[in-house]
């Protein structure tokens, strides 16, 4: 006959391994999700955009950050992370990016929000590579589940441009 630990084990065994279904079946369900989240970024103003005492440039601006994001969240979601990146090339690097605002997104009564701030991480460019410089805005988001794989996406906006002088 089996002993108490023989059965403790067997019903434990049985219950994890029907746990990692249910979690399997939870993250493969993300799967079927199609997102159509929307975003838009304004920028009201240049608040101020000077050259560095150690000669890199600085940009402040005020934005207006509006977004629905409430189709990323699923039943498997945790929560979502958020960020508005300024994007631009120069001649040393392809691709530049320099993160403005982020935010933590909880839950789907949150994923609809306007925004009204300055940029809440200093923009800074290496250099003098700034002036009359076109970038973009890219809103970027990383959905954290509760169970499986994390999915990253972004819009990007395009159609912004610094001053040609220093504020």
């Amino acid at each position: 006959m089996h002993s108490f630990g023989h059965r403790a084990n067997a019903v434990a065994t049985f219950a994890v391994t029907i746990l990692a279904a249910m979690c399997f079946a939870a993250s493969f369900s993300d799967n079927f999700n199609t997102p159509t989240p929307t975003a838009s970024v304004k920028i009201l103003n240049i608040n101020w955009f000077q050259k560095e005492a150690n000669g890199n440039d600085e940009v402040s601006m005020t934005l207006n950050i509006s977004a629905d994001l409430s189709s990323l969240f699923t039943w498997n979601t945790k929560q979502v992370f958020v960020f508005v990146a300024a994007e631009y090339e120069t001649s040393q690097n392809a691709l530049n990016q320099v993160s403005l605002w982020d935010g933590i997104i909880p839950a789907k009564e949150h994923a609809k929000f306007l925004i009204h701030t300055t940029n809440k991480y200093r923009f800074i460019d290496q250099g003098s590579n700034l002036k009359g410089k076109e970038f973009n805005l890219t809103m970027h988001w990383h959905i954290m589940p509760k169970t499986g794989k994390m999915f990253a996406d972004k819009i990007v906006m395009t159609g912004y441009r610094l001053p040609e002088q220093y504020r």
